[in-house]
């Protein structure tokens, strides 16, 4: 759902079982950090290996052994950190969701008038749903979306929207004649339809046409 998506592998090599990694260079020499800190660049492999193997090989083609394998770590390591795939997928989108929020926050702050921030964030938004999309398929989506944090995340993205349309239509430049709680809602839905277009210039018509629904009434 909701900062641009990528998907970036990492290659952990393990020569134990848990506590003494030796990371190859693509991997941050963390030995040295805290024991905190392995543990999360570990768990943050295990992440970015696993989505990538879906986005290669398909949802039904990943097993715990494979995730541990190419990620470098033992089964028993492995299971240390997730019980199993779905709670691995569920921990990195809710890591990508964080990250596209704090993306929208930081255009919803940017100088400018609210129309054009406005405008940004439902971009910005709407290519997240199209990429998001394109990269794993609606199978990986519908899982994903499954998550309680995809309800907080939905919260505080209308808050975001409505609060930017509440200045707008302080200054005149969007409708007032419609709640901005119901304006917010108009523009998720519609935006959703992101995720099916074929490409971003289709993405960003969707944006064009949504926002003309934002126009100030004559």
């Amino acid at each position: 759902m909701i900062s641009d998506f990528t998907s970036q592998r990492v290659d952990v090599k393990s020569e134990c079982l848990d506590s003494d990694v030796e990371y190859t260079e693509a991997m941050p020499k963390v030995w040295n950090e805290t024991i905190e800190a392995h543990r999360r660049a570990v768990r943050d492999a295990t992440m970015d290996s696993t989505a990538a193997l879906v986005a290669e090989h398909g949802l039904r083609s990943v097993t715990m052994s494979r995730i541990a394998a190419e990620t470098g770590i033992g089964r028993a390591t492995l299971y240390k950190y997730f019980p199993d795939l779905d709670s691995i997928l569920v921990a990195w989108h809710e890591r990508q969701v964080s990250s596209h929020l704090e993306h929208l926050g930081e255009l919803r702050d940017r100088a400018g008038v609210p129309r054009e921030r406005l405008e940004a964030v439902l971009g910005a938004y709407a290519l997240i749903q199209h990429d998001v999309a394109i990269a794993h398929g609606t199978e990986f989506v519908a899982l994903l979306h499954r998550g309680e944090h995809v309800g907080r995340a939905q919260h505080r993205l209308r808050d975001l929207i409505r609060d930017l349309l509440t200045e707008g239509a302080e200054a005149g430049d969007l409708r007032d004649d419609v709640s901005p709680d119901e304006l917010a809602s108009y523009c998720l839905h519609a935006l959703s339809a992101a995720g099916g277009l074929s490409s971003r210039a289709a993405v960003r018509r969707l944006v064009t046409v949504t926002l003309t629904g934002l126009r100030p009434a004559r």
